[in-house]
């Protein structure tokens, strides 16, 4: 598990001792201060067999010749070996391929790591910056290759964004023999498939600002929708954005919210619309989508506030897209009732859908680049958006933190070891802000929650 706890079951239970709460996360409650790395006992640089890394992520989605005449080193280390050190800058991602280590991220606590563990499959560490100082648990063996891997990558990642309306859909063997993705996958390549559309208001309100309209041309193009206007003074009006007096007219809510915010707003109230489905089993998926892309949302916008990197409600409307390519899928099922499998399959077929329809709907749409890459990279855990913290690192930061106590977590990275993790201002995201952050948004979540309902 990762060394957060669920923090929604937080005040549930009863406090347990420091002893208790480390064994229930995986954490060893000690904490040693280290300054100096360890010399390895022997260093290879033979040629990199790719059969033997090929289980590696993100290695495992390259070319093999890609791959294999990367800079690379295999090390070993003998036992409390200091391997590297927190906050230290990093040439090369490290793979751990025999033994245990034991990782200290800038925190209370460390933890272990075996090389036959799930997570073991990710890097330890991806970034520019270590995320942690690695110690070794006996004798252990590690694959530092150089970090023109996670350039391979972040290119590759770039090049399907750059062409996918002209790429084949991705789907797991299991699924690719069925009937209904099949037709899917067609309806994809042959642009058939059957895109949302946003309301005329979310439409004029975003052309409009890009004209470097004022307050009072943004509420003329507003007004027209009364659903939209009130559920903005409701917004306005909530806990979320407390304000000193009550709002009562459109006019006194885009002046408070100004007009960025009232516009990503507006999107996101219109977004609602498009989570629907008549099918009773589909329509419970898609309200489950919602409140997961809700979820997704509020801690997008509470990590944007917190890190003071990226305007929160830009973050706002970026974690409620990021699963947006799943809606095409659920209309689909619904277009083809005597076709579509049970919700087990479709939610395999999740993963690897959301992200293309994602950008294909989002571009359809006429979002920008910015926008329209979020739910391609929102998962995609090595990309490295650049030298400064980005509008899609804060995404798939919140992404991470949204599976923190679920039974994903444990094959997914630790959030210390992704490039995102590093481009922080003072390396703040330490396991214990995290959990501080999450501890004092889970009232302005639920508000999120509840405004955007």
């Amino acid at each position: 598990m990762s060394w957060f706890t669920n923090i929604f079951s937080a005040g549930k239970h009863k406090k347990t001792s420091d002893k208790r709460e480390a064994e229930t996360v995986g954490l060893v409650p000690k904490v040693v201060e280290y300054h100096t790395c360890s010399a390895p006992v022997s260093e290879e640089v033979d040629k990199l067999l790719y059969q033997k890394i090929q289980h590696f992520i993100p290695i495992r989605y390259l070319e093999e010749q890609q791959i294999t005449f990367l800079g690379h080193k295999i090390l070993t280390y003998t036992d409390q070996s200091v391997i590297y050190i927190y906050g230290q800058a990093a040439d090369y991602v490290y793979y751990l391929l025999e033994g245990e280590v034991t990782l200290q991220p800038n925190a209370q606590h460390s933890y272990t790591l075996s090389a036959d563990a799930l997570r073991a499959h990710f890097p330890i560490n991806s970034g520019q910056l270590f995320g942690a100082t690695a110690v070794a648990n006996g004798t252990v063996k590690i694959l530092a290759i150089a970090s023109d891997l996670t350039k391979l990558w972040t290119a590759r990642s770039k090049g399907e964004l750059s062409c996918v309306e002209l790429m084949d859909l991705n789907l797991p063997d299991e699924l690719n023999n069925s009937r209904f993705f099949q037709s899917f996958s067609e309806a994809f390549r042959e642009n058939k498939l059957l895109l949302p559309t946003l309301p005329d208001v979310a439409y004029k309100l975003r052309e409009a600002m890009q004209n470097d309209i004022g307050v009072p041309e943004a509420v003329d193009i507003i007004q027209i929708d009364s659903t939209i206007v009130t559920k903005l003074i409701q917004v306005v009006n909530s806990p979320f954005y407390a304000p000193v007096t009550p709002i009562t007219n459109c006019q006194d809510a885009v002046t408070r919210l100004g007009l960025v915010a009232t516009r990503n707003l507006v999107m996101s109230i219109s977004l609602k619309q498009l989570f629907s489905c008549q099918d009773k089993n589909l329509s419970k998926l898609m309200h489950r989508l919602w409140q997961r892309s809700l979820y997704i949302s509020s801690l997008s916008f509470v990590l944007a506030e917190e890190t003071g990197v990226i305007n929160p409600d830009d973050a706002l409307l970026a974690g409620l897209v990021c699963d947006i390519g799943v809606i095409p899928l659920l209309h689909f099922a619904e277009k083809f009732p005597e076709q579509y499998p049970d919700m087990a399959e479709l939610e395999v077929a999740i993963p690897h859908l959301r992200g293309p329809i994602g950008t294909l709907v989002l571009h359809t749409l006429g979002f920008g680049e910015t926008l329209t890459a979020i739910p391609h990279h929102s998962e995609d855990w090595h990309y490295d958006s650049g030298d400064t913290v980005s509008l899609v690192d804060i995404v798939m930061l919140a992404k991470l933190h949204s599976y923190f106590g679920s039974k994903q977590a444990g094959r997914l990275p630790y959030i210390n070891s992704i490039p995102a993790y590093a481009k922080l201002k003072d390396n703040q995201l330490t396991p214990e802000f995290s959990l501080s952050v999450l501890q004092k948004a889970k009232q302005r979540i639920g508000d999120a929650m509840r405004v955007l309902e």
